[in-house]
This record gives C-alpha cells, structure tokens and sequence, in this order.
C-alpha cells in the first residue's frame, strides 16, 4: 500500500500540468483558424467533417511552428497520428482554444513544446553586432540568400540593405 501511495506522489510531482502560456503555437493557431471559422457559414462551423477540410486546408498554407502542429494533430498528408478529431470536434461546438489545446497536452505534450521564433527588429538592433547565424536567418526570412559570402561583413551589408528597404535610416 505505502508503494502505491510513495509512486503516486512520484507521479504527481514529475507530471507537467498544462500552462496555456507554454503553448504559444497552438493557441495562436487554432485562434487564427478559429476567426477564419468564424467568418464562414454556421453549416460549416457546426459539422466536424468540414472544419477538417477546412483544417487541412489551412494547413497547406502555413509557417514551419503551425506547420509542425499541423503535423501533430495529423492534419497533414504526411502525418504519422491522427488526433484531429480532438481539434475538429471541439471547435463545432466553440469550446475555448485554450482548453483544445490543454486536451491536445494531455494526449501529446509535446505539442507545447513548439515556439515561434523571435523576430529580430531591423529598426533598432544594431546589425554589426549580431551573430552570422542571425544574419543567414534574416536574409532567409527576406527571401535573399548571399552566395559566395565569405566573411561577415559581407552578410551585414546585405541585411543593411534588406533595413534601408524596410525603413530604416540610420545604419
């Protein structure tokens, strides 16, 4: 008896409970598609099998973090589960972001695990002192690439020119 209570108690202290602060990607996405929802027909809103569509749709058409959920909830062609009915079902009858996603934590906490990157602000970092890495990832993020670049300075003129073109002034 005392063994079954001891490793309860192990069991309650190691167990993560859910935080809606920890699970930025799925709460921003399924609140995003909660508007795109919103804005259709109650038909569509109400029956589980066209949110899906509606779901999988969205999701062809998403950034890498989203994309990555997408995959977890299996809503994706190449997904190995299929927990989209935990998302589909809950949103036909308007049940709040937060709690779908704390019931997607239960089943698969690694779904919380997923952050968006941090932007960097080109109007006010100091570009020279950021870390080539950074560099390669705005120029990626721009849609530019710098072939044949070699040194940093090379990668900071580039980005000081992706800055001029948002706006900034003074480099």
């Amino acid at each position: 008896m005392k063994f079954v209570i001891v490793l309860a108690v192990l069991l309650g202290i190691t167990a993560a409970k859910y935080n809606p602060e920890n699970c930025e990607v799925c709460i921003t996405f399924l609140t995003k598609f909660r508007a795109h929802l919103d804005g259709l027909s109650s038909d569509i809103q109400k029956n589980t099998d066209k949110i899906e569509k509606e779901l999988r749709t969205s999701c062809k058409t998403t950034q890498p973090k989203d994309e990555r959920f997408c995959w977890y909830i299996g809503a994706t062609a190449t997904s190995a589960t299929g927990m989209i009915q935990t998302v589909t079902k809950p949103l036909s009858f308007h049940k709040p972001v937060d709690k779908i996603c704390g019931d997607l934590y239960k089943k698969d906490n690694q779904i919380c695990d997923l952050k968006y990157e941090k932007q960097i602000d080109l109007k006010t970092v100091n570009i020279k002192k950021l870390k080539v890495k950074e560099l390669k990832k705005i120029l990626e993020q721009n849609g530019q690439d710098c072939k044949g670049c070699t040194e940093k300075s090379e990668y900071v003129k580039k980005v000081e020119a992706i800055a001029k073109q948002q706006g900034r002034t003074e480099l």
